[in-house]
C-alpha cells in the first residue's frame, strides 16, 4: 500500500483516492506492521471489541469511521488479542464465522449483498481465519492506529 505523509502522520493513500471501504490498522512500533479489513469485516470486529468492554465508547465510535487515526494502546491491543484468541476463536472454529451481533454460523459467506433492512445484518461477518490473523496482529503490536 502506498503512503503519504501529512503533517507527520502516515496515512494510506487510499484515503486520498476515494477507497473508503477499508480500514488499515498500523502498528505503533517501529516495525509498522499493518492489518487491513474491509467494511464488512470491520463492523463485526468493532461490535466484538465493544463486547469486551476494553476500549472507551468514544474511541469505539471513532473506530466505526475510517481515517480517524484513533489509537488503541499496547495494553488494549494485547487484551483484545487475548480475548479473541481465548474466547472468540473457541466459538468461531475453522469453517465458521461470526456476525456483528456476535452470533456464529457455519454457513459460508456466498458474497450476497443483502439490501432488505431485515437482512442487512447478514452482510457483516468475520471468519475464523480473519479472527486468528487479527488476534495475532493485536498480540504482536505495540498498540495501533486505525485509518
Amino acid at each position: 500500500m502506498l503512503y503519504r505523509t501529512l503533517t507527520k502522520i502516515r496515512l494510506p493513500i487510499s484515503i486520498f483516492t476515494g477507497d473508503l471501504m477499508s480500514f488499515t490498522l498500523i502498528d505503533m512500533s517501529s516495525e509498522n506492521f499493518e492489518f487491513t479489513a474491509n467494511v464488512w469485516q470491520w463492523k463485526a470486529a468493532v461490535e466484538m471489541i465493544r463486547s469486551f468492554d476494553i476500549v472507551r465508547e468514544g474511541s469505539l465510535r471513532q473506530m466505526s469511521y475510517n481515517a480517524t487515526g484513533v489509537k488503541v494502546s499496547l495494553e488494549e491491543a494485547h487484551l483484545i488479542g487475548e480475548r479473541v484468541r481465548d474466547t472468540i476463536l473457541t466459538k468461531v472454529t475453522d469453517g465458521k464465522r461470526m456476525y456483528a451481533d456476535l452470533s456464529v454460523t457455519d454457513t459460508p459467506d456466498d458474497m450476497t449483498l443483502y439490501r432488505d433492512n431485515d437482512e442487512q445484518w447478514k452482510n457483516y461477518s468475520v471468519s475464523h481465519d480473519w479472527l486468528q490473523e487479527f488476534s495475532e496482529f493485536c498480540l504482536r503490536s505495540k498498540g495501533f492506529q486505525i485509518f
